[in-house]
């Protein structure tokens, strides 16, 4: 998922106490349990299933408060892995790079069931195929993180030489700079600049990453001692995501209406935009069953990582994540 640098932490209050379901496991009169669950972005639509599973009670079922902190910091995992912080939303190659570190972190809740990096051109390039960026300019925000690791994977699984494609770091101008011709094709975030140039009625091409490759993205990341120390929390944390999950998927117009109340910078003229982004990550959250991890997914993404230089120590693919909290 891409991320900026935020300073700014935001706390998410909206929990409703009262008129809780049934099955609610807080004690009566019990405080609920304070806890930060690092976003690693701007408050997003993206993020409706967290909205919504806070405003509907769902955590506060489950005894906990949930903090949302939006602040990006580089050393993230790092800060799960000394068990500073329990619990962030990171990718699955993060994981696998820290856990290749000795950071003893650990992925268990796969949200993201597809990995959302894409190659966009614009349609009167007539670039349908991998093959057809040899020779092209190509655009990326960055030599480093998600759309990074998505462009080798997609050389390593094509067969394409890096150095035939000449690749340029943009930063994240992409709309602008595919618009303006200054690339024939740009890295992105599937979620949206596609959604972006789409909504303005610009025709494009799409390829995306997953056609080519199985790479585990986003999920919900904690660390090994919270898992042998507070089970319970993490299932409470899971359970809750979970059933956020699924209301958002089954209901994604009552889910925006949430997310609104969650995004003060969103006004009438980018809700559109916004809802259509929201339709566009449904998409690439469906799954069955909601949240559990896929072992090839795991054994093709540490083999891929390792291929393309990224990783130098052994690491297990079945010690990466666990199965054992997803209903």
């Amino acid at each position: 998922m891409r991320t900026v640098v935020l300073v700014s932490t935001v706390v998410v209050v909206g929990l409703l106490v009262a008129g809780c379901s049934a099955g609610f496991d807080q004690s009566p009169g019990q405080d609920l349990r304070k806890v930060t669950i690092a976003m690693g972005f701007i408050p997003n639509v993206q993020f409706a299933p967290m909205y919504l599973a806070i405003e509907r009670g769902y955590f506060a079922q489950e005894g906990i408060e949930v903090e949302l902190d939006y602040g990006m910091e580089t050393d993230l995992l790092q800060r799960v892995g000394a068990n500073d912080l329990r619990f962030a939303v990171a990718s699955g190659d993060q994981v696998i790079l820290a856990r290749g570190n000795g950071l003893p972190v650990k992925y268990v809740f796969n949200w993201y069931r597809r990995f959302p990096v894409c190659m966009v051109s614009m349609a009167d390039r007539g670039i349908v195929e991998p093959e057809q960026l040899v020779g092209k300019t190509v655009g990326i925000p960055a030599a480093a993180g998600a759309s990074y690791i998505g462009w080798l994977a997609l050389l390593n699984e094509t067969g394409i030489l890096p150095d035939s494609v000449n690749l340029q770091v943009i930063g994240y101008t992409q709309v602008a700079s595919l618009i303006e011709g200054r690339v024939d094709a740009a890295v992105c975030y599937a979620l949206n600049e596609p959604v972006q140039l789409t909504e303005a009625g610009k025709e494009i091409n799409v390829l995306y990453l997953d056609r080519y490759t199985q790479l585990v993205s986003n999920g919900i990341i904690t660390n090994d001692e919270t898992i042998k120390e507070e089970p319970k929390l993490v299932q409470g944390i899971v359970r809750a995501f979970q059933r956020g999950l699924r209301d958002t998927i089954d209901d994604p117009d009552a889910a925006f209406e949430i997310a609104l109340k969650a995004i003060p910078e969103m006004d009438e003229s980018t809700a559109s935009l916004q809802r259509a982004v929201l339709e566009e990550s449904l998409g690439f959250w469906r799954a069955n069953p909601l949240g559990e991890s896929q072992p090839k997914a795991w054994i093709e993404s540490v083999s891929l990582i390792k291929e393309i230089g990224l990783l130098s120590s052994e690491v297990k693919p079945r010690e990466l994540y666990t199965n054992k909290f997803v209903p």
